[in-house]
């Protein structure tokens, strides 16, 4: 366990940068707590709400790292951008049960 422990730290601190670059806005106010928001797609966006308890996931920690890589912390959108297919990231967390 001890040796997931510095994603997990990686991961909360890419949360919280991508956090802390947008204000609140009428949209970040319906998130309950326990939750975050995150935008996935390749070209069109979509916005989910999902646990934070992802976050503790190494194949989640993989996707912030190629989303980091790829879009850097400062999201356009205000929340955490993902990379990948709606689809793939839709099973993804189905499995891992972030929904």
């Amino acid at each position: 366990m001890a040796i997931r422990m510095p994603r997990i730290i990686q991961a909360r601190k890419i949360l919280n940068r991508s956090l802390s670059n947008g204000s609140t806005t009428p949209a970040s106010m319906d998130i309950p707590k326990g939750y975050f928001a995150i935008y996935v797609g390749e070209q069109e966006k979509k916005r989910f709400v999902v646990s934070v308890s992802l976050l503790s996931e190494p194949t989640f920690q993989e996707l912030l790292h190629q989303a980091e890589e790829e879009f850097g912390y400062n999201h356009p959108m205000g929340g955490l951008t993902i990379p990948c297919s709606e689809d793939v990231f839709t099973d993804l967390a189905s499995r891992l049960g972030a929904f």
